[in-house]
Formats: C-alpha cells, structure tokens, sequence
C-alpha cells in the first residue's frame, strides 16, 4: 500500500471544504486543507454573511418609517457607512478565526497557501513544496466574472462591494440576476442612486413570472431605476469622456477628475483598484450616457478552476471550467473529488456542505452516498424578499395539467398605514397526482418562510395536506393554507 502525506487534501477553505475536512478528519482521517485567501471562503468572507448584515442595516430607514405612521415619536438621519463597515470587519474576522478554530480543534493540517493539482496523489503549495494524499477534493468555489468590455476593470465585482471605504452617491449595476437585485435594494435603502442595466425583458431570470413581476413593482416603487433590455456599451473614466452635451447620473459631475488610482498586489500580477476610481462615464446600448460614481458588474460567477493544473492531470472539465463529477462528486481521475461552486451543480452553500458530507459518507464511511440536487428551497434577500422551492408554473405546464393558486394582497401592517407594498403567495399544484410542485413567496421574511414549507414539498404533501393544515392567524402566510380555488389550471 502507497504511503501517503494525508488521507485527504482539500483545495479550498469555503464552508463545504472545511466541513468535509472536519467531518474526515472526526473518523481518523489524516487531514490537511489549503486556503490562498481566508477562511470561510465567499460564503463567509464575500458572500452571504456580509450581504445578509448589510440588508439587515438597510431596514433602518423604513422601520421607522413605518413607526412614525404607527404613532411613533422617532426620526432617523443618514446612514453612517463608517459606523457600520468597521463593525462588518470585525464581525468577518470573528467568523474566519471560527472555522480555524473549528480546523484545529478537529486535527486538519491548515496550509495557508494556493494549493494546485500536481498528480493524481499530489497537491504542490505555492513554495512548491509537494505533499501527497489518497484522495483530493477540491472545493475552490467560483468568482464573479466581468463582461468582455473595453475598460471594464474600471468595475466592481460583487466582492468589491464589501471592501468600499465609503458610500457612492450614485451605483449603475449592470445585470439582473439575485445579486443585481439584491445589492440594488441594499445600497437604495442606504441612500445611494442606484441604476439596473439588465439585458432580458425581466429580472431575476429563471425564477416565477409572477414573483419576479412583483419584486421589480416594488423595486422601483423604492426609486431603482430599472432599464430592461439594455447594457453598457462603453465606458471610461468621467474626465475621458468624449466632447459634447451628454446627460449625467445623480450628482456625479460630467469631468470631475478620477481621482488617484490605487494597485492591489494578486497572484504576482499588479491590477487596478477599482474602489479608487473617479466617477465612470457610461453609454447604453440605448444611447444614453450617464456618469455613476461606481459600476457594479453582476454579470455572473465563473467556477475557479484557472491554473489549478487539472489540464496537466487529465481532470475532465466542461465548457464552462467547471469540474465534472458524478453523482458522488468524483471526478474521471478516481482519487479527485470536488464539490461546491467549482461543479457549477447548484451554487449554494447548503449544497456545498451537504456535498461536502455526502463525500465523507462514500469515502471515508463506506455508504456510497449520491447528492440530492431536488426541491432545495432558496431566497432571493431582495426587499421584499422572495422565497421559492420546486418548480415555477412555466416549468410545470411543460410537464403537464397543473393548477395554479396564487393571491396578492397588503399585509395586514401595510394596510394599516396606508402603505404601497403588497405580498405574493403562489403554490403550483400537479392536477393529475395533487402534489405541490413549487410554492413562491414575495414577503418580509420569505427566507424563513419558504425553509419551512420547502420541507411539506420535499415530503411530496399535497394540495389537500395544506388545505387540512389550520391556518395561523393574522398572518401573511397562512394565505398558503386557505387558498381553495385555483386562479387559473393549464
């Protein structure tokens, strides 16, 4: 029998690498993990954690709002961006020393170190220091990605976003997807003059027609300025521009120097700091020109699968860069794993760490474990926010009769003070076996809400094992169980 370094190597400190070192490693394992960047990975570091403090610090304006319209004596000045972000620091570095404590205390060997594949057993550190293993998994996660433009580095990346030293007066973010939509609710609600290029005829491509009709209603009820069918064509720093009268974004002003620019040192190569730029002067592929303080590309996310010698290994990937793997995230080379974002399956952190636990089960438990990739619920942290798990009702008509239940109304609290902001709930039921096919919330909250109705749909309930469920009242969600007639059936 080869000797090896490790049992296992894991690339990639993100929350499902270090929950399948831990896991190994709890069952005698020899375990070693390298992170180049932070532990905890995107998730972690620049992902979900910060974006999720960040919608909970942009409710403020409107909580009390809403007070004030409940009879509150209350007020509210502007937002404090360099109160909050030190905090938001803070509370990172907190959760990146967790997880290494987490690590050592379950015995992982931590290189911190970029990691590459250098043979089917060996993993080469950035000292070029070699170590072996029996198996490797590999769980580098992906990256935001910006589109093939001239002077597109002059652009954020969703990862910048976290890093601002201050506030922009005024973001063109330029994309449609969740986090286009939810970066554009955060930064509206802290002041900012945000601005969407998306090229599709909807937002939030991919999810319910009705729900994401809903949520772009209320997205520029909120004053986010949303041009559908349209992206930027050019852009340059503000002081570049081309000669001539041209309208201006907010109060961005049309020749205003662009400032210093700073370089970040990355991977040996010396690259623009985008966060130092001046105000961006823009073109649509409308024509019209504007000058934003930031452009923000939430154009889409690549798997991180560049330079990490898999080519050299013989390591099939797709077209896209991602890993190919089958059903036990083993990947053609019979001793490489990989799990995660990096095998562009479902790109969410739940499923990474239930891929991660699925490999130890096969692997190091001996009970071949495949990954359920159906009915995984998930959330949209737009405001308000959307919730959904199964099918939406274009894919289910494909499949068959379906019937559709859906009501859109002001909650109780909005109706109370006049407000604007209505709710939406939706169950797509199959006519044929009466199973709930998909259930889509537009709601406060509908995070929380959709985790526990993704668990009746996962059970394959019914229609009628909702209608038997008695109602919570007054709530928004017990619309869920007392809708009786369907709206329409297809």
């Amino acid at each position: 029998m080869a000797d090896y370094d490790f049992d296992l190597f894991v690339i990639g400190g993100g929350s499902g690498g270090v929950r399948a070192a831990r896991m190994a490693a709890q069952t005698g394992a020899r375990v070693a993990l390298a992170e180049e960047s932070r532990l905890g990975g995107t998730c972690v570091i620049r992902g979900c954690v910060p974006k999720k403090l960040m919608v909970f610090a942009s409710k403020g304006a409107a909580q009390v709002s809403d007070a004030q319209k409940f009879g509150w004596d209350a007020t509210i000045g502007d937002f404090d961006w360099g109160r909050f972000h030190p905090k938001l620091t803070a509370e990172l570095e907190r959760l990146e020393g967790v997880y290494r404590k987490l690590l050592d205390g379950s015995g992982v060997k931590i290189y911190d170190s970029r990691a590459t594949v250098d043979g089917p057993h060996t993993v080469k550190l950035a000292n070029n220091q070699t170590v072996s293993a029996k198996h490797i998994l590999i769980a580098v996660g992906g990256h935001p990605v910006r589109p093939p433009l001239e002077n597109a580095e002059l652009g954020l990346v969703s990862n910048d976003v976290f890093l601002l030293e201050k506030l922009p007066k005024s973001v063109l973010i330029v994309g449609g997807g969740y986090i286009a939509c939810e970066f554009a609710c955060i930064l509206r609600n802290f002041g900012v003059e945000v601005t969407i290029y998306a090229r599709g005829a909807q937002i939030l491509k991919g999810f319910d027609d009705e729900a994401r009709g809903l949520l772009s209603e209320s997205m520029k009820q909120c004053g986010i300025d949303i041009h559908m069918g349209t992206s930027v064509q050019e852009m340059c720093p503000a002081d570049q521009a081309p000669k001539g009268p041209r309208p201006t974004g907010s109060d961005a002003t049309m020749g205003e120097p662009a400032g210093e620019r700073r370089s970040l040192a990355t991977n040996d190569k010396s690259i623009t700091d985008p966060r130092a730029a001046g105000p961006i002067w823009t073109k649509a592929t409308t024509g019209v020109e504007q000058v934003f303080d930031h452009v923000i590309f939430a154009t889409g996310r690549a798997p991180s699968t560049d330079g990490l010698g898999l080519d050299d290994v013989g390591v099939k990937l797709e077209r896209n860069g991602a890993i190919a793997v089958d059903e036990y995230s083993q990947t053609n080379i019979p001793s490489i794993y990989a799990i995660g974002d990096v095998t562009d399956r479902v790109a969410l952190t739940p499923v990474a760490i239930r891929e991660g636990m699925a490999f130890v089960d096969t692997v190091f438990k001996g009970t071949p474990t495949p990954v359920d990739h159906n009915l995984i619920a998930s959330a949209v942290f737009t405001q308000p926010e959307l919730g959904t798990v199964g099918l939406t009702e274009d894919d289910a008509a494909r499949n068959g009769p379906i019937e559709v239940y859906s009501t859109s109304f002001r909650p109780m609290n909005q109706a109370f003070i006049d407000g604007t902001s209505r709710v939406l709930m939706k169950l797509i039921v199959c006519a044929e076996t009466r199973k709930v096919l998909g259930c889509h919330i537009v709601a406060p909250d509908a995070g929380e809400l959709i985790q526990m109705v993704g668990i009746a749909v996962k059970m394959g309930a019914t229609k009628e094992d909702f209608d038997r469920t008695c109602a919570v009242h007054p709530t928004i969600s017990e619309e869920l169980v007392t809708m009786r007639e369907p709206v329409r059936t297809t």
